[in-house]
């Protein structure tokens, strides 16, 4: 098993910043490569540039914690063994501080997460303080 792990301050309330990671409307605006999401019960249909939809099960969404947890759905497109990703809001003292942490298996995909990790935690930074073109 792989894991992964980015961490970024937002200058936004945090409150503010798990509307925006717990909003399946919203997060092509923050999270690379997606173009659009909706939500069936607890299933994320989430449909990535190229034409291709990707399923994520929601796993914990905390909002006591300000914890949301999702898994990828294996499948053709997603040939995984296991993969949970971990996205924590915490109160900062000038805005927000946030973990986004990947386990993923099996190992060689870990490379893979650890870039998405990065790019969704500068994607929801950006979005967040209104500096994403999006």
């Amino acid at each position: 098993m792989a894991t992964a792990r980015a961490h970024i301050r937002i200058a936004r309330p945090a409150d503010e910043v798990w509307a925006l990671v717990t909003d399946p409307t919203r997060i092509n605006g923050w999270f690379p490569g997606v173009d659009g999401c909706t939500l069936e019960d607890d299933v994320r249909h989430v449909h990535v540039v190229g034409d291709i939809e990707v399923d994520e099960k929601i796993v914990t969404n905390d909002e006591s914690l300000r914890r949301f947890q999702y898994s990828l759905v294996p499948s053709a497109v997603v040939p995984l063994e296991s993969h949970l990703a971990t996205v924590d809001v915490f109160d900062d003292a000038d805005g927000s501080l946030i973990v986004y942490s990947i386990e993923v298996a099996p190992e060689p995909f870990g490379a893979s997460m650890q870039q998405s990790a990065d790019g969704a935690v500068a994607g929801l930074k950006a979005y967040a303080e209104g500096t994403s073109p999006a």
